[in-house]
C-alpha cells in the first residue's frame, strides 16, 4: 500500500513514500541487524556541540523489555503497537557535561528520531512514533535517572493489515496523507 505524499515541490522518494501505520504485520520478525542500518543512522544525526545527547533501549516482540514497553501503553497504542515488530524507547540527556540544563537535547533527540525513521523506511520498514504511555511507569521500569528522561516511542516492522485495526481507525489508515500548506508553516518575516 502507497500513500506517497502529495508535495508542493519534488523530495526524495524515501520521505515521499515514508508514513506512520498502526497496521503492522504481526508475523514479520526484525532482529538487532535489521534495525542496525537505522541506529546506525541515528547516531549520526547532528547535535549541539557534538554532545549526541540520545539513547535507545529497544525490545522486539516476544522479548522481557517488548512486554515492558506493551504494559507501559496507554490508550488505543495498547490495541496496536503490540502487533510491532519492535518497540523503541527515545531518551534524552538533559544536561551537558559541565551539569548545566541542555535545552537543545529534546530537538536533538528529534534529529536522531528522523534519521532512525528515514532510514528505516529507506530499508523497507515502517515506523510510527507515538507519545500515549505511563513515562512515570517507563522510567521506574527501565531505571532511568534524571538528567535523562524518556521523550517518546517508536514502533517498527512491516505494513499489515488496515482491516486488523479496530474499524473507527482503519478508514485514517487507508485515506489520504495530510499537511498544511507550505504557505502556512513558511513565513517570511514578521
Amino acid at each position: 500500500m502507497s500513500k506517497r505524499a502529495t508535495t508542493e515541490y519534488p523530495i526524495s522518494d524515501t520521505l515521499a513514500e515514508r508514513w506512520s501505520p498502526r497496521a503492522f504485520d504481526t508475523n514479520a520478525v526484525l532482529t538487532p541487524a535489521d534495525l542496525g542500518p537505522a541506529f546506525e543512522a541515528a547516531r549520526w544525526a547532528p547535535s549541539a556541540n557534538n554532545m549526541q545527547p540520545w539513547r535507545f533501549i529497544v525490545g522486539f516482540r516476544g522479548d522481557e523489555v517488548f512486554a515492558t514497553i506493551v504494559d507501559k501503553l496507554s490508550g488505543f497504542n495498547q490495541s496496536w503497537a503490540p502487533s510491532a515488530s519492535a518497540l523503541v524507547v527515545t531518551i534524552a540527556d538533559t544536561s551537558t557535561p559541565s551539569g548545566r540544563p541542555n535545552s537543545y537535547a529534546r530537538y536533538d533527540l528529534g534529529q536522531a528520531v528522523a534519521h532512525f525513521t528515514v532510514q528505516a523506511a529507506s530499508n523497507g520498514l515502517k515506523t510510527h512514533q507515538m507519545g500515549g504511555f505511563d513515562i512515570d511507569a517507563l522510567t521506574t521500569a527501565f531505571d532511568v535517572h534524571e538528567p535523562w528522561e524518556i521523550v517518546s516511542l517508536i514502533a517498527v516492522g512491516t505494513l499489515g493489515d488496515p482491516s486488523a485495526l479496530p474499524e473507527e481507525r482503519q478508514a485514517a489508515e487507508l485515506g489520504d496523507r495530510e499537511r498544511k500548506p507550505l504557505a502556512e508553516v513558511v513565513v517570511r518575516g514578521l
